[in-house]
């Protein structure tokens, strides 16, 4: 049996910003053999066809040669399975392999540097003006989290003896900062804040009565698709949990910004009387006068 849907869709450019209606097969034999999930296959898009070009309509882009006959594998883009059953209202098998959830951070309104970190989000991110409050995707192949994740969520937690790092002299550094491991006990918080983050959206979640097994991607109805979404998240936050645990056991083998900022200066080194040039890096010569304070 075959299921046919009408796709409509929105293209800046060339179709102008209109809508065009096109009539796909969006399911065959209660498969998903025409999702081109791994055949290489992009999005449909707009494009120009006729000798001059100037026709405007539909065109689907392929890796590969086809023969005449041969059946055209439509991709939906990677996606997670939430945006899958939101937006076309089925999940591929595909995504099982790279379950991926939602969380969201933000800048705590009650933290005592609150004002600073807000600071430094719409004026030097370098990237334009982040909002205070961010989503996430966690899991993966992996479950290693977005470096933008924890690039943030270093920033979140930034306190103690590191907030002198938000001091006006380092503003326009501070983003950049985050990008790499600042102390271990900042580190050691943002392992827990991602930890707690996971534990506590799980224990959110509808408990199912086959938490462990497989997930099954076939039920396509409602409530199946609804327990599909939730098996694939678990297993998400799982691998993240999982991840951030072993990150949690490693934070000593970690390269810290006060080690970083001695080997810049070359002062990492061990003194040596009889060796006049250890202790001096590239940036700092001795009898100069270029101190960094």
């Amino acid at each position: 049996m075959n299921f046919t849907q009408s796709l409509r869709i929105r293209a800046p450019n060339p179709l102008e910003g209109g809508i065009s209606r096109w009539n796909v097969k969006d399911r065959a034999n209660r498969g998903y053999a025409n999702h081109g999930d791994e055949f290489g296959t992009v999005e449909v898009q707009a494009g120009n066809f006729g000798m001059f070009g100037t026709t405007k309509g539909c065109q689907i882009r392929v890796g590969r040669e086809y023969k005449k006959g041969e059946q055209i594998f439509v991709s939906y883009g990677p996606k997670s399975a939430s945006e899958y059953l939101l937006e076309y209202g089925f999940i591929p098998p595909s995504v099982i392999r790279n379950p991926l959830a939602e969380l969201t951070f933000e800048i705590d309104k009650d933290d005592r540097f609150g004002d600073e970190k807000l600071d430094i989000l719409e004026f030097d991110t370098y990237g334009g003006a982040m909002d205070p409050i961010q989503s996430f995707d966690v899991g993966g192949a992996d479950g290693q989290p977005d470096p933008a994740l924890v690039q943030f969520l270093r920033l979140c937690v930034l306190g103690g003896k590191d907030s002198f790092i938000l001091e006006s002299i380092f503003r326009k550094e501070v983003w950049d900062f985050m990008a790499q491991p600042m102390s271990e006990d900042n580190e050691r918080l943002v392992v827990e804040a991602l930890i707690g983050k996971v534990s506590d959206t799980i224990d959110d979640m509808i408990e199912d009565d086959d938490q462990g097994a497989e997930v099954d991607v076939t039920d396509m109805t409602p409530e199946g698709l609804c327990k599909v979404l939730r098996g694939i998240e678990r297993k998400a936050l799982h691998m993240t949990a999982d991840y951030m645990t072993r990150e949690g056991e490693a934070l000593d083998l970690k390269e810290y910004y006060q080690e970083r900022r001695l080997k810049d200066l070359g002062l990492d080194s061990e003194w040596q009387e009889d060796n006049p040039d250890v202790g001096w890096g590239q940036s700092r010569a001795k009898g100069g006068k270029d101190l960094d304070w």
